[in-house]
This record gives C-alpha cells, sequence and structure tokens, in this order.
C-alpha cells in the first residue's frame, strides 16, 4: 500500500525546506559572482594588465586604420 497523507505531507514540508536552503544557497553564490567591484579588486593586477592591452590594441588598430587611409 502508499504512503499515508501525514507521511506525503511531511515528505512535501522536508523537500520545500531544501529547495529553500538550495535557493538562498545559490543567491548567496550568485550575489558574490556578480559583485564586479569584489572581483576587479581581488584581480587588480591581471585587469589592469587587460585594459592595457585592450587599449594597445584598440589604440594600434585605430592608428593603423588611420595610416591607411593617409598614404
Amino acid at each position: 500500500m502508499g504512503r499515508s497523507p501525514q507521511e506525503i505531507r511531511l515528505s512535501v514540508q522536508e523537500t520545500r525546506r531544501d529547495l529553500e536552503f538550495s535557493i538562498g544557497d545559490l543567491q548567496s553564490k550568485v550575489r558574490e559572482l556578480t559583485d564586479w567591484k569584489k572581483q576587479l579588486a581581488e584581480n587588480r593586477q591581471p585587469a589592469l594588465i587587460g585594459a592595457a592591452a585592450a587599449g594597445f590594441v584598440i589604440g594600434g588598430g585605430i592608428a593603423g586604420i588611420v595610416g591607411l587611409f593617409k598614404s
């Protein structure tokens, strides 16, 4: 025979509690991962190197295109 209504109710309540905990845990992890200020502070040197490299590439690309039109 199947479970009693009380057993089913307790199972649903336990599952709901587990889901609430999991959702809360997931929300805190997402908040931490999407905190760009914290990420930037923790990775300051690589961010500065990346920004400098991107500026060099973009600046060089623009200078190269301008140079083509001046010829």
